[in-house]
């Protein structure tokens, strides 16, 4: 999974654009990253949230510890309803849905320089819920944050959704609660084409490879490495690792296929390396116990999947992901579980 900066990570970076050494545009995306008009930057404290129902959520947390213990499809979620409860009514009284984004991640969630705004991917499915729940598409508050502040920032009520192209595993749904998944992914290597690094495998030995904190490149990487560094090359932005990679203070980067595919669109130097070693799934994260949002959520999934081509998700797809990942003919196939 890729990082998000706040913006503060990308600004002092509008400089280096002449030593880069591909695609010049990603110094002026940083910068456009930077702009704060119509995004709420979120300022996490690291303190215990709003200290509602302690003893509840240890019991849900034990709870959904026991079923990651014997996870094996950690993207089954639970059956969608359109049925009101705490976290939706909350939404609702406040009249804006508090939806946690990246503002850097090219055909996902990114600023458009032109206009300011954030488009992509992943701010289409936000809009389609602020519709759903609140009526109006508009009615959202956008906080970007880092990757490895997407649990805490849920934790601690500072948005009521995560959808920043965050994958479902076994270790997550620990902490937080998943829609059923909308994207399918998985982890690749991105290098220059000039280099002789060829995928995930030994010709990584020795090189530098950079990764986002608190994703799921970086846990591959802990797992099995081929000899990599990497250790202490780790961003909060994924953007951060392609500069990296452009001003050859690394030699390879490792990250969602999905999100290197748009890099590798930014910059034509660069490009994917090997086959994808992993198969992942997006989920939209909430915080855990909120049941009635979760199944709120896979509701707006289950018709904005629907349509064939001329549906949301694939309207979607063709708008912002086709051109830089093509093939996919079809949203993935949600999954339900019962408890």
């Amino acid at each position: 999974m890729s990082g998000t900066g706040s913006g503060a990570g990308a600004g002092p970076r509008t400089g280096v654009g002449s030593r880069l050494r591909g695609w010049g545009g990603v110094a002026g995306m940083a910068a456009a990253c930077a702009l704060t008009a119509a995004v709420t930057l979120l300022p996490l404290s690291h303190g215990a949230g709003d200290g509602q129902g302690e003893a509840g959520g240890r019991s849900v947390a034990r709870a959904v510890t026991a079923r990651a213990d014997t996870c094996e499809e950690p993207e089954r979620s639970l059956r969608p309803s359109t049925a009101d409860g705490p976290a939706i009514e909350k939404i609702k009284a406040r009249g804006k849905l508090i939806a946690g984004v990246d503002q850097n991640s090219f055909r996902w969630g990114y600023r458009n320089p032109a206009t300011g705004d954030l488009e992509g991917f992943d701010i289409d499915l936000v809009r389609a819920v602020a519709k759903d729940i609140l009526g109006d598409p508009d009615k959202v508050i956008y906080r970007a944050i880092p990757t490895n502040q997407r649990v805490l920032a849920l934790r601690e009520d500072k948005v009521d959704v995560v959808v920043r192209t965050m994958t479902v595993n076994c270790s997550r749904i620990k902490d937080v609660a998943f829609s059923t998944a909308y994207f399918q992914a998985g982890q690749q290597v991105l290098a220059p084409k000039k280099s002789a690094v060829k995928g995930y495998d030994a010709s990584l030995a020795g090189r530098k490879v950079c990764t986002a904190k608190g994703s799921t490149a970086y846990d591959a990487l802990a797992a099995k490495s081929f000899g990599a560094k990497f250790e202490g090359l780790t961003v909060s932005s994924q953007l951060d690792c392609l500069v990296r990679l452009q001003l050859g203070e690394v030699d390879a980067v490792v990250t969602d296929n999905a999100l290197a595919a748009g890099q590798a669109a930014q910059d034509p130097a660069v490009e994917l390396k090997g086959e994808p070693f992993t198969q992942e799934y997006y989920g939209i994260a909430v915080k855990l116990g909120s049941d009635d949002l979760v199944r709120r959520l896979n509701h707006v999934l289950d018709d904005y999947r629907e349509g064939g081509d001329d549906g949301p998700w694939m309207k979607a797809y063709g708008k912002w992901l086709k051109d830089d990942l093509p093939g996919i003919e079809k949203p993935p196939e949600p999954k339900y579980r019962d408890n």
